[in-house]
């Protein structure tokens, strides 16, 4: 099987997506968007980082992992 992503242009096409799955030759897949899942994830906690919080921690992750790769080049 094969997955393929695709950005609809015309709304028509749509319903020619729809008209393909209704003959089982493809299967529609919707993808959550970061902040949809986020929300999901944040209802089930009582104390949730912001999405800054969250970019703010990737962002030290990203600085230490590069801190280490350059002293392991030097």
């Amino acid at each position: 099987m094969e997955s393929l992503s695709v950005e609809i242009i015309n709304p028509k096409a749509k319903t020619l997506l729809r008209n393909l799955a209704a003959m089982n030759l493809i299967n529609i897949k919707n993808q959550p968007t970061l902040e949809s899942m986020l929300a999901t994830l944040r209802r089930n906690e009582a104390q949730v980082p912001s999405l800054d919080e969250i970019t703010q921690e990737v962002e030290l992750v990203r600085q230490a992992r590069y801190d280490r790769k350059k002293q392991n080049h030097n």
